[in-house]
């Protein structure tokens, strides 16, 4: 073939993949990773496997609306059709020019994904995908387009046919295929379908105004009005059943100026700005937020740190305990939800796997808890954002109608780190410092990912963009609704470009990392000095990356640029740590001290050190929360510090040690008058006594009318006795108001300190993914080069030899001869065809070149697996010669 002839437009989707070259391959099996798994044998597996309806299907639901808008288009066009008939369909008879820009990137998006092969001259949609977007009676098409013309008419008479286009004005024809024909150029000739619609009355073209943009079916009586009879007898209705009609598709693209759709979305719509605020506003509001969620979190571990409530026998939090969590941390029941399923996601919670199963922090919380403040919240950050468990679900019902609960089964959602990230990006491309319109972004995603059926504003995308802006902020990725520093660094964001720069000249896109010039996917072309047929890998006029001689100028708009999570561990481990590092100087320094005052409560004006911070849990009560903690001093605040092994001195020398302010007269009274009375009673066990120096004490308790409950009896002047146990009669003498302390069989008291509750080790739960994740280079690399290597074993040419069967069977040859053209391949340094067997049983066909012929075995570099291997001569089930390169 001379340089100046075309290379012959591909007769199937096979033969386009196979004019493709390596980076268009990776990118097609970036984008559609479900069709290497496993790895396809060769081109033709791969292209059949391209138009299964499962794939073409997923392929289809991850266009933006516009590439489904063109693919919609194709579907109602010819087939084949050219470029500028698909043009006319999307841009209408005016042309408009923002279509027509923006149409070579979506028709580009389709080529890539091979939804549509073929040049600008014969654009052919994939079979499947034309089957589920064409219109049917069954299926309506999301254009609003009914039938052709031929497809309405293919089950009427003939003879109703030539009354049609007699009426229609047109002269009578031979036969039914020439008379459909005739009512088919008239319907789709501008100047004649102009002047036959303009004969019509009001009435009539109101009817046809009411189909026109769908469902262009309707129902009529067997005796019609007037205005429907005119439609019936021009065809411009045409009967499909029995009381139906239906407008055919020539006459509604007439009526819609030759459009395909009433309202084509070329641009996605813009994140509106809402409010704009100081970065640094923005980054201090995150920062408190972010220690907030901190503090939230260990004070739901800590209020189950003795163990949990119980797990549902379905899995997960009962509603009554979601509320009591509620309750003790004073958020909503779904605020609620949300913190314990993220304690949950990032492994620090889990359940016990006891009998009696219950909730529990992990052995990985106290670890987590020996972290730096900014290095905790990165974790938990992290977690949250790669996470499929969504807490806005609890609370719903599933499609049995099953109660979804938190912690349960049925919260996890393939598509909520994809749109987790989105969002996040979305937000950072807005400038520093800008908070969005909180529905603009769900719009933005229905864009992206447009959702099945009538649904929009409740499609599960749409849901989870909402959730992620209130988590986000919750969490403290967000302050005021703007994307914060270390949310940036967290998603492995750069900063915006200036505005104005387009994306890939001088500022990529948010979140973009810089491509390789080179193969997209790393993979290695076929050595040249191979000596096989090698096919060359053109790419011929109309495929993609080779505009054809139809293509418009290449003037559509830079796609939106999606900023995307860090792909390998090591880079989300370093997105990780960068978010941390910034977050560290905005996080307040934990203060080592509080302010005492007169009224026994205790102010900590910022977040105190830990040491602290539990020291004083035990000593007071939390009485309010905010920016300034308040504890309470009780007697039996002071008394739980006194039944934990601390003494009235080891309490006046912490507080005097921690207090910037005086320790307070009442405060001291407080303590020492616990701490006097704390141990002057003492509880054993008899089942229990009750022992004290003080017989009057012992006089006074007896006499007590609330101690009757208890049933005391003196067993001596300083000890009575009971039936109770000793932990009911600790409690009773409490409630008395007296101070007893409990104490061993040796008569040591015994100190009481809460004894915590752990699971056994325990993983934080995998997110569960739709499908197969998107391939690595490495994995493209080594993909692409098997379904070369395959592709070219199985399309090699071969001498018409006996052993070659012309229904594309292994080769068939006798022991004998297979040895005989092994060793003569070896002397000559030729290339075979041979057939295999494995050990399995699975038959397969192999190009290689032999090295070494002995011992029943042969050694020969295979051109199919691109290594050096050894095959076994029993299992070869025949050789062929290949045709010379010349041929």
């Amino acid at each position: 073939m001379s340089s100046d002839e075309k290379p012959a437009a591909p007769r199937s989707l096979a033969e386009a993949l196979r004019a493709r070259d390596d980076a268009s391959l990776a990118a097609l099996l970036r984008s559609r990773p479900d069709l290497i798994t496993p790895v396809p044998t060769d081109l033709t597996q791969l292209a059949t496997r391209a138009g299964t309806r499962a794939s073409v299907v997923r392929a289809l639901e991850r266009l933006d609306r516009f590439a489904q808008q063109t693919a919609q288009a194709l579907a109602v066009a010819g087939d084949p059709a050219t470029y500028d008939e698909l043009l006319g369909l999307m841009a209408s008879d005016s042309r408009d020019p923002v279509v027509v820009a923006a149409l070579p990137r979506a028709l580009g998006t389709l080529r890539e994904q091979a939804l549509v092969w073929g040049g600008d001259d014969q654009l052919r949609l994939v079979r499947t995908a034309r089957e589920l977007l064409a219109p049917s009676p069954q299926h309506p098409s999301p254009t609003g387009l009914g039938p052709t013309v031929r497809e309405a008419t293919a089950g009427m008479s003939p003879g109703r046919i030539q009354e049609i286009v007699t009426a229609a004005g047109l002269p009578s024809t031979h036969d039914s295929v020439s008379a459909v024909a005739s009512l088919t150029d008239l319907f789709t000739d501008r100047e004649r379908m102009s002047a036959l619609l303009a004969e019509l009355p009001g009435d009539s073209l109101e009817v046809l105004e009411r189909l026109v943009w769908g469902p262009p079916y309707g129902q009529v009586t067997p005796d019609p009005a007037p205005r429907l009879r005119l439609l019936l007898d021009r065809g411009l209705l045409l009967p499909t059943a029995p009381g139906t009609v239906v407008l055919p598709r020539e006459a509604a693209l007439h009526l819609r100026g030759g459009r395909a759709h009433r309202a084509t979305e070329p641009v996605p719509p813009a994140v509106e700005a809402a409010a704009t605020h100081r970065p640094q506003m923005v980054d201090a509001t995150a920062a408190g937020q972010a220690y907030t969620a901190l503090a939230t979190v260990e004070e739901l571990l800590r209020d189950w740190d003795e163990g949990g409530p119980s797990m549902l026998r379905a899995g997960g939090l009962s509603v009554r305990d979601l509320k009591r969590t509620a309750v003790a941390l004073d958020v909503p029941e779904p605020a609620a939800a949300f913190w314990v399923e993220l304690a949950y996601t990032a492994g620090l919670l889990a359940s016990d796997g006891e009998a009696d199963e219950r909730y529990a922090a992990t052995p990985a919380h106290d670890e987590w808890l020996e972290r730096p403040t900014a290095e905790r919240w990165a974790h938990l950050a992290s977690a949250w954002l790669a996470a499929t468990r969504t807490a806005g679900l609890a609370g719903g019902r599933d499609a049995k109608d099953r109660a979804l609960s938190a912690l349960g089964p049925g919260l996890d959602r393939s598509a909520a780190p994809e749109v987790r990230h989105r969002v996040l990006a979305l937000l950072a491309e807005l400038p520093p410092g800008t908070a969005p319109v909180a529905e603009s972004v769900p719009a933005r995603l229905r864009w992206e990912h447009p959702p099945r059926g009538a649904r929009q504003e409740d499609d599960l995308r749409s849901r989870l963009a909402r959730w992620t802006l209130s988590e986000a902020e919750l969490l403290g990725v967000t302050g005021r609704g703007a994307l914060s520093t270390h949310g940036r660094a967290l998603l492995g964001a750069s900063a915006p470009a200036p505005e104005g720069t387009p994306a890939g000249e001088g500022g990529r896109g948010p979140g973009t990392r810089a491509e390789p010039a080179t193969d997209a996917g790393g993979a290695t072309p076929a050595s040249p000095g191979d000596k096989l047929p090698v096919h060359k890998h053109h790419r011929p006029e109309g495929t993609p990356g080779a505009p054809g001689p139809q293509s418009p100028p290449a003037v559509a708009p830079v796609p939106p640029v999606h900023p995307t999570a860090p792909d390998s561990p090591a880079e989300q481990a370093a997105a990780v740590a960068e978010a941390a590092r910034v977050l560290a100087p905005l996080l307040p320094e934990p203060l080592d001290h509080v302010l005492l005052q007169a009224d026994l409560t205790a102010v900590a004006p910022g977040p105190l050190r830990r040491p602290l911070a539990e020291t004083l849990g035990v000593l007071a009560d939390v009485e309010s929360k905010g920016g300034a903690t308040v504890y309470r001093f009780t007697p039996a605040s002071v008394r739980r510090a006194l039944d934990a092994g601390r003494t009235a001195s080891d309490l006046h020398a912490f507080l005097a040690a921690h207090s910037r302010t005086p320790v307070p007269q009442p405060l001291a009274y407080l303590i020492d008058d616990v701490a006097r009375r704390h141990g002057h009673l003492r509880v054993g066990s008899a089942s229990a006594y009750v022992r004290c120096d003080d017989d009057a004490l012992l006089n006074e308790i007896l006499a007590d009318k609330r101690s009757a409950g208890l049933g005391l009896r003196r067993l001596a002047p300083t000890v009575l006795a009971t039936q109770a146990d000793p932990a009911a009669l600790l409690e009773g003498l409490r409630a008395m108001g007296y101070a007893p302390a409990a104490e061993s069989a040796a008569g040591d008291v015994l100190i009481t300190r809460a004894h915590s509750h752990r699971t056994p080790p325990r993983t934080a739960p995998d997110p569960v993914p739709e499908g197969p994740p998107a391939p690595d280079a490495v994995l493209l690399s080594a993909a692409i080069r098997a379904i070369r290597a395959g592709d070219l074993a199985s399309t090699a040419p071969r001498k018409p030899t006996a052993a070659t069967r012309e229904d594309g069977e292994l080769p068939r040859t006798g022991s004998a001869e297979t040895l005989a053209t092994m060793q003569a391949a070896v002397l000559t340094g030729e290339s075979l065809w041979i057939g295999y067997v494995n050990a399995e049983g699975t038959a397969s066909q192999r190009v290689i070149a032999p090295i070494r012929v002995e011992g029943g075995f042969v050694t020969a570099y295979d051109h199919t697996a691109d290594e050096v291997r050894t095959y076994p001569l029993h299992r070869v089930t025949g050789v062929a010669e290949l045709a010379d390169d010349s041929a």
